[in-house]
C-alpha cells in the first residue's frame, strides 16, 4: 500500500484481518467486523476505504448458488487455437468474454491454449448453447471438455498468510 508520500507501507496485522473479515463475509458490518478484529466501526471504515484505493479490494459480491438459480452443471474446458500468431487469441478472447456461461477464461502454457470455467441448465445446454458457440469462434482447433461430477472445494477466499510474513 502507498502511503502520502508515495511510498510503499506495509500492511499491518489489523489490515490482514479485515482482509480476512471480508472475505469470508463482506456483508458485515463495519461494528462487526470491528468487534472481531478489535478496532472501532470508523477505524474499520477508514481502513476499508485505504484499502480499496490501494487496489487490495477490488469489489464487494453476492456469491450466488449455481444449483439455485438453475445452472447445476458445470465443465472446465480446454481451448486450443489453430496458431498461437496473429489475432487467433484477440479473436477469442473477445468473443468469450460475450458468453455470460463462460465464468473464468485462463490463458494457459501447455497442451491448451485456454482453459474455461463454465456454467449451463443442462447438459443439453452445454452442447447446444455454450460448447457450439466456443467452437464456431475463429481461429478454435479443438476443445475438450469435463463436467464437474462433484465439487469437493470451491472458496473465493485468498490465503493471507504471505502478507504477515513481509
Amino acid at each position: 500500500m502507498k502511503n502520502q508520500n508515495g511510498e510503499d507501507k506495509q500492511l499491518d496485522s489489523y489490515d490482514v484481518s479485515l482482509l480476512a473479515a471480508l472475505q469470508h463475509d463482506a456483508h458485515a458490518t463495519h461494528q462487526q467486523i470491528g468487534e472481531q478484529i478489535h478496532l472501532s466501526p470508523s477505524q474499520v471504515s477508514r481502513r476499508v476505504q485505504r484499502l480499496q484505493a490501494a487496489g487490495y479490494i477490488q469489489c464487494f459480491v453476492a456469491l450466488l448458488n449455481p444449483q439455485a438459480v438453475g445452472l447445476g452443471v458445470r465443465a472446465v474446458s480446454y481451448v486450443a487455437l489453430t496458431r498461437n500468431s496473429g489475432d487467433e487469441g484477440l479473436v477469442f478472447e473477445r468473443e468469450i468474454a460475450l458468453i455470460p456461461e463462460v465464468l473464468e477464461c485462463y490463458s494457459i502454457a501447455g497442451e491448451s491454449d485456454y482453459i474455461l470455467h463454465i456454467v449451463a441448465s443442462s447438459l443439453q445446454g452445454l452442447s447446444d448453447s455454450v460448447l457450439r458457440r466456443v467452437t464456431r469462434i475463429a481461429g478454435v482447433g479443438s476443445v475438450r471438455s469435463n463436467i464437474v461430477l462433484n465439487c469437493i472445494k470451491a472458496t473465493t477466499e485468498l490465503p493471507l498468510d504471505q502478507l504477515t510474513r513481509r
